[in-house]
């Protein structure tokens, strides 16, 4: 069992930047494949960022790579998403979800464990 607390969301001006963390309990979050979604109002969950278990391997989606970097701290039971260059359509609540090791997964189905989720709004 694996518990996921997000945290960082807020308030940002368009071209500014967030990071948002995700505090993971138990003693095996290094083997966990960590992901970032995001819904925002009156659409589909979409997946933003995918790292395994190392932290070597990592894929955005294409709407968010080159301004988005996920890194994690397996020593702080940790993920992050640091968000920069942020756009309006980057208005969201953000999830983090831990899924099995072994792969980077795009699907939300392949995860197990989901955060309670984190707003980040983005004024134009």
């Amino acid at each position: 069992q694996v518990q996921l607390v997000e945290s960082g969301g807020g308030l940002v001006q368009a071209g500014g930047s967030l990071r948002l963390s995700c505090a993971a309990s138990g003693r095996t979050f290094s083997s966990y494949t960590m992901g970032w979604f995001r819904q925002a109002p009156g659409k589909e969950q979409e997946f933003v960022a995918t790292i395994n278990f190392s932290g070597g391997s990592t894929y955005y989606a294409s709407s968010v790579k080159g301004r988005f970097t996920i890194s994690r701290d397996n020593a702080k039971n940790t993920v992050y998403l640091q968000m920069n260059n942020l756009k309006p359509e980057d208005t969201a609540v953000y999830y983090c979800a831990a899924g099995p090791s072994g792969s980077l997964y795009v699907f939300k189905s392949h995860y197990n464990y989901w955060g309670q989720g984190t707003q980040v709004t983005v004024s134009s």
